[in-house]
């Protein structure tokens, strides 16, 4: 099963993974948020989270354990069937990460600019999101 990307409820891109990170910085403290998501059972399942500092928001959970100045912790809420990402021209650009490389939600879907992105299994095959500014991940 792939990961699809929606606008307006209609599939607009899809990613050719099960797993992939969802990373961004934070509007206030500048500072990076990750989560590992992976498809099980039909939903997205939140494996872990981790920010790099604390601050306005971005209390680490209780047991996050300190590694190499990254808070890390395994989230316990149950799995999605959708994931809506506000994707506000106000804060900075999403991250979506899969086999090695991140890319820019708006490399990805240029035409989603300042709109509410929704990401969830794909239900029904779809062609795989392609490129554009891609990056090392982290």
């Amino acid at each position: 099963m792939t990961v699809c990307l929606l606008l307006a409820g209609a599939v607009a891109a899809a990613l050719p993974t099960e797993a992939f990170t969802l990373a961004w910085t934070h509007s206030v403290e500048k500072t990076e948020w990750r989560e590992e998501w992976r498809v099980e059972d039909g939903r997205l399942a939140l494996v872990e989270a981790s920010v790099a500092g604390s601050g306005a928001g971005m209390q680490p959970a209780d047991g996050a354990q300190l590694e190499g100045g990254v808070w890390r912790w395994r989230p316990s809420v149950e799995p999605l069937f959708r994931l809506r990402l506000a994707n506000s021209a106000y804060g900075g650009d999403y991250r979506l990460c899969w086999d090695g490389t991140c890319r820019p939600l708006a490399a990805l879907l240029r035409e989603a600019v300042g709109e509410p992105v929704e990401v969830a299994p794909c239900r029904q095959p779809a062609a795989p999101a392609v490129g554009g500014n891609e990056e090392k991940k982290r």
